[in-house]
């Protein structure tokens, strides 16, 4: 049975969508997909094109960052809007990132830190603080070679 209170793919497609050509149109330049949500992890891809390269025809640090920014930061998003009759304050903190080879080929970023995340938001909803826990993207090629990995630090507040 499904979680009415659970957002579907194509709700949280919508979601981004709306995020990157409103509120953040640098993510919209970029023009991520969300290929999978779930509870505990989400994949994201980010197409190398004239958009993302740089001058090595590799994926540039920004649109890495970027793909970093919405794997990371979607769970949030994804679990705030089980808890009824409050707002989301979300932004990170820190950033660490590790570059293994260059991305010659379209990305994908991974998440599996969901449950952490909404661990975080349930324990902000209940003391009205503001929480910080890291997270773990990486980032592949389209062989699967894990071409950087990110720590990112996320802060949450439910207000």
């Amino acid at each position: 049975m499904v979680d009415p209170k659970k957002p579907t793919l194509s709700k949280m497609k919508w979601l981004l969508f709306l995020l990157s050509h409103f509120k953040i149109p640098m993510i919209g330049f970029v023009r991520p997909k969300l290929l999978f949500i779930d509870d505990d992890q989400v994949k994201v891809r980010i197409k190398l094109r004239r958009r993302t390269k740089n001058h090595l025809n590799s994926m540039y640090f920004g649109s890495l960052a970027v793909g970093a920014d919405i794997a990371g930061g979607i769970h949030t998003f994804y679990h705030a809007g089980t808890i009824p009759d409050k707002k989301l304050s979300f932004a990170f903190k820190s950033m660490n990132a590790e570059f293994l080879k260059r991305a010659e080929t379209d990305i994908i970023f991974e998440c599996k830190e969901g449950g952490k995340i909404k661990q975080a938001i349930i324990d902000s909803s209940q003391s009205a603080e503001r929480k910080n826990i890291q997270v773990i993207v990486t980032a592949s090629d389209l062989k699967g070679e894990i071409v950087a990995t990110f720590d990112m630090g996320v802060s949450v507040k439910m207000i």
